[in-house]
């Protein structure tokens, strides 16, 4: 019989765009709050918020969250207010928004 742990446990996941998520969380680690990376950030969160797996990117976007001193919602109400002004993402080529 098996143990109840080996079939109730999630799979961890890879999610699909891990490898281009990576570079740009590695580079907000580096980075300092513009109003880019501060949008990029809180994109991240909302992709992987209740994603199965990519620990790595999660625990990394909370420490970014730290670093810079903001809380979630601290971050989500300044994302949202740079949005209603400025187009964050215009002119970036490839770089569109990408909330998926």
């Amino acid at each position: 019989m098996a143990h109840a742990s080996e079939n109730s446990a999630p799979k961890e996941q890879t999610h699909p765009l891990w490898k281009s998520d990576r570079q740009i969380v590695d580079a907000l680690l580096t980075g300092d709050p513009s109003d880019y990376n501060l949008c990029e950030l809180a994109r991240l969160r909302i992709r992987y918020d209740g994603f199965p797996g990519a620990q790595d990117i999660k625990t990394d976007l909370d420490k970014a969250l730290t670093q810079w001193q903001l809380t979630e919602d601290a971050l989500f109400e300044k994302t949202r207010a740079i949005h209603q002004v400025a187009q964050v993402y215009k002119g970036r080529g490839s770089q569109r928004e990408d909330w998926s």
